[in-house]
């Protein structure tokens, strides 16, 4: 395996290591966000969670304002987590560096505007669907490259 990451240039890995640590903060936000607004909404799902606040309180499992921050939080895990093992597959063949930053910094900044045009203040659509559609081309092109290196 280190015969692997001895191919793979050292400032692309960087690069890599780099946004994909931001990309990973920024779903752990994503879980500290959907905290922040149960609390904020008093929308909690667990019934021990409920007693715990009042015994008045009701479990609350369909706030609209909680479900959007689920749901963003849930396409981040859908579309992140396969990006991190694509980009780094991508990187063992030995593309352009300058491409393989923009395409990794396009990507990463996909995925941020999206959490913030769906959960964190909503943007009427086409907003969402571009910034999806960022991530999701780079994506789709490291996977065509990598398909054709490897074949």
């Amino acid at each position: 395996m280190s015969n692997l990451l001895d191919q793979v240039n050292p400032e692309l890995l960087r690069t890599y290591a780099f946004w994909s640590v931001i990309l990973v903060a920024k779903m752990l936000l994503m879980s500290l966000f959907t905290t922040m607004t149960r609390i904020r909404k008093m929308a909690f799902i667990n019934p021990e969670d409920v007693k715990s606040i009042s015994p008045k309180l009701k479990p609350k499992v369909d706030d609209p304002d909680v479900e959007r921050v689920r749901r963003a939080h849930r396409n981040d895990l859908e579309n992140i987590l396969p990006f991190f093992v694509v980009a780094f597959l991508y990187l063992l063949t030995n593309p352009d560096p300058w491409l393989a930053t923009q395409l990794i910094r396009a990507a990463a900044a996909g995925r941020i505007v999206h959490s913030l045009v769906y959960a964190v203040m909503p943007v009427p659509q086409p907003a969402r669907l571009f910034s999806f559609g960022v991530t999701l081309l780079v994506t789709v092109y490291m996977i065509v490259q990598c398909a054709l290196y490897f074949m």
